[in-house]
């Protein structure tokens, strides 16, 4: 999957939930029902500073935490804006103690949340030098499910999502599939490998994310250099290496921003103090404390490096759901997906599961003349003292934050250099 140039760093990702029965079906394959249809819209006036962008940053944490406790000392990489854009989109079908759940999983009651997403991600600037697109989708087996109406006006009015029908054979895959790649610029060519007999609805969200650095990288300023691994091992790597005007801190990590061009989105990185492992420092930390280490960033030279690296992770991310209090939504006997709909013969439904997969590609390359300007000026002001060193040469968290609320649209964690 190196279709990336390396001009730009690009991520993408799409979340899938897929709503189960014991039972299949086929049928006539359909286009968007919702197609000229809008139920009640989202709010774009809700602060995107407000309860929304707290209940994301601690979202954001916890899943990442959830994410590394099935896969200790694994790279991972996720995007909190796209999973919780799926299961809003579910959990507007919710009803009882299953929407309580989601409710206290998500960080906020499910339309306020609605409101939030919809608003933040039509916020979100796309311009020269950088771009961002988001895309929802629901998909619904013919024949053997019926949905409320009010279920899929209120998705498609929110989250402006397409609702297909299709017999779900093997030309349905192909077209989720081709839906997915098409949303998130051919860096995931494929969401699934099979559609389960028992599975009557996928909701999907896909989003896609390219930038030029602001300050581009030199070839002088890529070097060979070390990687140490948390058990000791050394691995080589290429690391970009400048001098960053934004120095992140707190009492057990340092770090530094980075922005893309236009100053509308920035990456972020911290890297835990010497003794310290970065599932430790992790445990430790909450969506509100990150974002005070995002928004308290010091204007201060920082001498930076940044590893050239590569990611491609997929994830089901089920039992972290449930490990974070989301149960009754995937117990058969306990969901109450009533607001929703129900099997064509009046069955129940529960989510069967959940897939998550996201792809990032950091290099150093760009426009020579916007690194020269932007090198220049940043440069310019007299510091008393010597900078602070940040090298990025073990384990560390990173993320791609918007520079207006700072809220993480992708986090990840880095134990090892991958250079694809």
């Amino acid at each position: 999957m190196k279709r990336c140039g390396k001009r730009y760093w690009k991520l993408a990702l799409a979340a899938v939930l897929s709503l189960s029965l014991s039972l299949a079906g086929c049928g006539a394959p359909g286009g968007d029902r919702m197609a000229g249809v809008r139920g009640r819209q989202g709010g774009n006036q809700a602060d995107l500073n407000g309860p929304g962008a707290q209940a994301a940053a601690d979202f954001s944490l916890k899943l990442l935490n959830a994410a590394l406790e099935e896969n200790p000392g694994e790279n991972a990489l996720l995007s909190p804006l796209s999973v919780l854009c799926a299961l809003a989109m579910t959990a507007n079908g919710s009803a009882g103690e299953t929407r309580s759940q989601f409710e206290a999983v998500l960080g906020m009651p499910v339309e306020e949340l609605g409101d939030y997403l919809a608003a933040y991600c039509a916020a979100l600037p796309s311009g020269e030098g950088r771009q961002f697109h988001s895309a929802n989708s629901l998909w619904l087996r013919e024949g053997q499910v019926q949905v409320e109406k009010s279920f899929l006006e209120a998705n498609a009015g929110i989250f402006d999502a397409a609702v297909f029908e299709k017999p779900f054979d093997g030309d349905t895959l192909e077209e989720i599939n081709g839906w997915v790649e098409e949303h998130t610029g051919g860096m995931i060519p494929e969401i699934l490998r099979e559609i389960k007999p028992e599975e009557v609805m996928y909701l999907i969200n896909a989003l896609a994310f390219e930038a030029e650095w602001e300050e581009i990288y030199e070839d002088g300023q890529v070097r060979e250099r070390i990687f140490t691994q948390e058990d000791g091992t050394e691995t080589q790597m290429e690391r970009m290496e400048s001098t960053e005007s934004w120095y992140l801190e707190d009492e057990n990590a340092t770090g530094f921003l980075k922005y893309y061009a236009g100053g509308q989105y920035a990456f972020g990185a911290l890297l835990p103090r010497e003794g310290l492992t970065l599932g430790g420092y992790l445990q430790e930390l909450d969506g509100q404390r990150l974002r005070q280490v995002l928004q308290g960033a010091q204007e201060r030279d920082v001498i930076a490096g940044l590893p050239k690296f590569q990611q491609e992770c997929g994830f089901q991310l089920g039992e972290a759901l449930q490990g974070m209090g989301l149960t009754d939504a995937f117990d058969p006997a306990a969901a109450d997906f009533s607001a929703m709909g129900q099997g064509s013969g009046g069955e129940p439904l529960y989510i069967g599961q959940v897939v998550h997969k996201t792809f990032l590609s950091v290099y150093e390359k760009g426009t020579k003349a916007g690194a020269a300007t932007a090198v220049g000026v940043e440069a310019g002001s007299a510091m008393l003292e010597e900078p602070p060193q940040v090298f990025l040469d073990r384990p560390f968290l990173y993320m791609l934050v918007d520079a207006k609320t700072m809220t993480p649209l992708f986090i990840g964690a880095e134990y090892k250099p991958n250079n694809g």
